[in-house]
């Protein structure tokens, strides 16, 4: 968490913030988190979006890359709006910022 704030108070750049932050990948832990949490709305194969528009799509690494900043917007922080329906724990708040700001 302490990593966090170092990006919150403007850190020197973002290879500095994330020296010391847990690495975090895509098959480590990304494509399971997104499996889980986003894709019930937000997967090309989706039957049920509940409203989540057709081209937010995140089956791939490259998918969640083209949406990163959005994600990071409603998806972390103190007062997340994504995804609207599940909580998700504080950690994995965290490694997804984690994994958006210093790994994709």
């Amino acid at each position: 968490m302490i990593w966090l704030l170092a990006c919150a108070t403007g850190g020197s750049d973002s290879a500095d913030t994330c020296t010391d932050a847990p690495l975090v990948t895509w098959d480590s832990w990304g494509h399971g988190f997104m499996a889980e949490e986003c894709q019930p709305c937000h997967a090309s194969t989706s039957t049920t979006r509940n409203g989540a528009p057709e081209d937010t799509v995140f089956d791939t690494e490259d998918q969640v890359r083209e949406w990163k900043e959005r994600i990071l917007a409603t998806a972390t922080g103190d007062d997340p709006t994504m995804p609207p329906a599940l909580v998700v724990e504080d950690r994995d708040k965290e490694l997804l910022e984690i994994w958006l700001r210093c790994w994709i």
